[in-house]
């Protein structure tokens, strides 16, 4: 009977498959449950408290299976982490097409969802964990990085704290240490600002001080703060971890005047049933939140409200306050919270710029296993994007020498960092150059998270505060996965949910394959133009001046401007 066990990705050039594109996706999903990558492999969760790679064991058995035998002109559905049926296509389509935890509107929530789960009829996919190209903690990484850079500009000019526009002199206090959240502490410090990260699991601040991504455990509350306020005065990157519930601890920090900076949230607020409430001991959580479910979100939300109110108290008392993307101001306001939006999301805050020129999250994976082909890569996109071209160029060598330095790699090597339309491809096409000149040992799976420029639609993230108001308007994914598949994607996915919970978002993913062969740089080609440039239109549409000038610059066909200039 299929059941728990270890699972690795295989490494090296022999195949266990019919291609490279199947082998790809075999890998992918096995490297997601890799124990150096997944919260839970056991229990086939990567992340996110609840996402998952595949339904259950019986269904990650088929498709491995599937995978192996699949040919190059063949595409294996997977509904909801269950692969469903093998169908002939050709070999330009994609390989692997996933749907993950998709429901009608009207029913499009969290009771309704577990029902069905309850039944086994679906999976929560979050969003790279039933797509298969999380890589890690890194994957977040370099987006939250970009963001705590953008934290450091603002605080710079309105004269607010900061250094020579990073965030030295600072103190940031966050919680959440998943796999999400434990990227915070890592941004924070190569912005060379002091985080205290709070999490109520132990294992998770021991976790990412074994991955470097976090420096210290602190004894106490006294403790961290000691070590904030040392660090801050010497103006010395540090990170320190605080075991505690942050619904108690942040309002405590507040009342007692503690001298915080910057104030932000990654814990799994977007899902009540991951959410510690206060007074229940984190050994209890699991069976009280299965035992009742309905009391134990009645808690979680009460206590999110404890945090977000703890959380515009810093706003009031003068710190930079920001939503994370994790849906604690939504359930705080369905707890009876009535300020819980009081302080922005990142998105509007501080990234939609970066949206309106196609920017997002590239990430890429190296199936050989080896780190030497990561670290051909880096070389290669330093090469490509020359530092004294532009400040853009110059941030892109800064982040691939620090990851180089500071990141540690989990299951399969890899590498992420934000590019834009016009630059994705290039990248793209020049990987899979070296894999067909021998320079890299194997191909490369080139993706990013679904945290993009034009492949989501969540009101209380990505497209918050749309400038047209068209936040909720989900026709930009499902356009975004019908266009990867068009040109050439090696697996596609629709997913709803992830990141914010359901009925907050939908959103689409695509990873390709740099096999080396003419075919595979065809589909780069067109695939890492035709995604980010999605982005592009989508924020063109909205009426944003930027994307209008990128749209200009880069020639991007967008019809309603071509009617409006004859």
């Amino acid at each position: 009977m299929s059941g728990p066990r270890p699972v690795r990705a295989a490494r090296g050039t022999e195949l266990s498959t019919l291609g490279w594109q199947q082998e790809a996706a075999l890998r992918m999903l096995q490297n997601n449950l890799d124990a150096e990558v997944a919260e839970h492999p056991d229990k086939l969760v990567v992340y996110g408290g609840t996402g998952k790679a595949a339904r259950d064991w019986r269904s990650y058995d088929a498709m491995v299976r599937t995978l192996r035998t699949l040919k190059q002109d063949e595409t294996m559905l997977v509904q909801s982490g269950r692969p469903v049926g093998v169908m002939q296509t050709h070999e330009w389509a994609p390989r692997v097409l996933l749907a993950n935890s998709n429901l009608v509107g009207d029913w499009a929530n969290w009771e309704e969802f577990r029902r069905l789960e309850h039944l086994g009829l679906t999976m929560y996919g979050q969003m790279t964990a039933g797509s298969w190209i999380y890589i890690g903690t890194q994957g977040i990484l370099q987006g939250t990085y970009e963001t705590f850079a953008a934290v450091a500009a603002k605080l710079h000019a309105t004269g607010k704290g900061g250094v020579g526009g990073t965030l030295a002199g600072t103190i940031t206090l966050t919680a959440g240490l998943g796999g999400m959240g434990g990227a915070q502490p890592l941004a924070v410090t190569m912005n060379d600002g002091v985080a205290i990260c709070v999490d109520v699991d132990p294992r998770a601040i021991d976790r990412r001080i074994e991955h470097r991504y976090l420096d210290v455990k602190a004894d106490n509350l006294r403790h961290a703060l000691q070590l904030a306020v040392e660090a801050r005065d010497a103006r010395k990157p540090l990170s320190i971890g605080l075991l505690g519930n942050a619904a108690e601890l942040l309002p405590q920090m507040l009342a007692e005047g503690a001298p915080i900076d910057i104030v932000t949230d990654q814990t799994s607020a977007h899902d009540p049933l991951a959410y510690l409430p206060v007074g229940v001991a984190f050994d209890d959580m699991a069976d009280l939140a299965a035992k009742d479910p309905a009391g134990f979100t009645t808690r979680a939300r009460e206590s999110m409200a404890r945090h977000v109110e703890a959380m515009v108290g810093f706003m009031d008392a003068g710190a930079e306050v920001f939503d994370y993307g994790n849906s604690i101001r939504g359930e705080a306001q369905l707890a009876g919270y009535d300020r819980a939006f009081a302080f922005p999301g990142f998105v509007p805050a501080y990234i939609r710029p970066l949206f309106c020129e196609g920017k997002g999250p590239f990430r890429w994976a190296a199936l050989s296993g080896e780190a030497s082909d990561i670290h051909k890569t880096d070389k290669a996109m330093l090469e490509l994007f020359p530092e004294g071209d532009s400040p853009q160029n110059a941030s892109l060598h800064r982040w691939i020498k620090m990851a180089g330095e500071r990141v540690h790699f989990q299951g399969l090597p890899a590498r992420i960092c934000w590019l834009g339309y016009g630059e994705r491809d290039k990248a793209g096409e020049r990987f899979n150059e070296m894999v067909a000149d021998g320079t890299l040992a194997a191909p490369l799976v080139i993706g990013r998270d679904h945290l993009d420029c034009g492949s989501v639609a969540s009101p209380y993230r990505e497209t918050e505060a749309m400038l047209d108001g068209s936040d909720a308007i989900a026709d930009w994914p499902l356009l975004n996965a019908m266009v990867n598949v068009a040109s050439g994607a090696s697996w596609v996915s629709i997913h709803h949910g992830g990141g914010v919970g359901m009925g907050r978002s939908i959103h689409a993913g695509q990873v390709t394959v740099a096999d080396g062969t003419p075919l595979a740089g065809e589909k780069i080609r067109r695939v890492l133009t035709n995604d980010p440039g999605m982005g592009v239109i989508r924020h063109v549409d909205a009426g944003y001046d930027l994307a209008e000038a990128v749209a200009d610059e880069r020639d991007v066909r967008v019809p309603m401007r071509e009617g409006d200039s004859a």
